[in-house]
């Protein structure tokens, strides 16, 4: 990323073409394999919604798939569209975009030795782990809110309490249903090892989801999650966030960070693999 702009070949809002026809039978391949073993892996993990957003996408067919295609439906169920970045952009550009109904997405794909692990998104990430979610209409509003409130804290100097609500939720938010808890965060069904660790593994906090909670809680971004947050519902998500955030950072830059793995006073604990919850006290 340049500090001067968009690097070569990139267009002034950081979007570049996608160029589908330029992918490999080999790229193809690793979308495949890939799609399989999650699509294997994730009825009874992941949510409804992402499940449904799957099915009506039909990401499966013909290897990678080819953005202006999906962009179709994907607009029509809720208006939004992908757009092909060139990797990371600055926050500005990421939340114009979001504000706009528009999703970043990589173009590039990892290699065939890294399916279980790739430190930057890529495309398997970008568009199987999220674009499904967006042709959900309450969660489509709420990532379109969430980048509008991203514009309007770009001067406060809060953006790493901003950024930590799109990390527990979009990238790795459960939610709380009859059957037990599922996935909607991008970031856990878009991992195999994750889809397990998130649901069935002791180690790790299930916390109901408190947005002034989950914005005072660091992240890591080096191993599987130390704390996940529930929500009841993706209208309640969208809920908490269609609010004046101004009383909660004047709140957020005195209150300090709450420690990933602690369990503070109120919090609502999951045990792993169930609906079930204590209360803290």
């Amino acid at each position: 990323m340049s500090a001067d702009g968009p690097p070569p070949d990139t267009r002034s809002d950081w979007t570049i073409d996608q160029d589908w026809q330029a992918y490999t039978p080999a790229e193809h391949q690793v979308w495949m394999t890939l799609y399989e073993r999650q699509s294997k892996l994730l009825p009874g993990r992941a949510c409804d919604a992402f499940l449904h957003g799957l099915d009506v996408l039909d990401l499966h067919r013909g290897g990678i798939p080819d953005f202006a295609r999906i962009n179709e439906e994907l607009n029509r169920l809720t208006g939004w569209t992908v757009v092909a970045v060139p990797g990371l952009v600055p926050d500005a550009a990421f939340f114009e975009h979001l504000a706009n109904r528009r999703f970043p997405a990589g173009r590039f794909i990892r290699k065939p030795d890294q399916l279980d692990y790739l430190q930057e998104p890529d495309i398997f990430h970008d568009v199987f782990g999220h674009v499904p979610m967006l042709t959900d209409p309450v969660f489509a509003d709420y990532v379109q809110a969430y980048g509008e409130g991203g514009l309007s804290a770009l001067g406060r100097g809060q953006l790493h309490n901003l950024a930590r609500l799109y990390w527990y939720t979009v990238e790795f938010g459960l939610l709380e249903t009859p059957a037990g808890l599922r996935i909607y965060g991008a970031g856990i069904v878009s991992s195999h090892a994750e889809s397990i660790f998130a649901l069935d593994d002791p180690s790790p906090n299930r916390l109901g989801f408190n947005l002034e909670r989950v914005m005072r809680t660091p992240y890591r971004i080096d191993d599987f999650q130390q704390v996940y947050f529930v929500i009841p519902s993706l209208k309640a998500l969208l809920d908490a966030t269609l609010q004046d955030f101004g009383a909660l950072y004047g709140r957020l830059a005195t209150s300090g960070d709450i420690p990933i793995a602690a369990i503070a006073p109120g919090d609502r604990v999951f045990t792993a693999g169930s609906q079930a919850y204590a209360a803290k006290a």
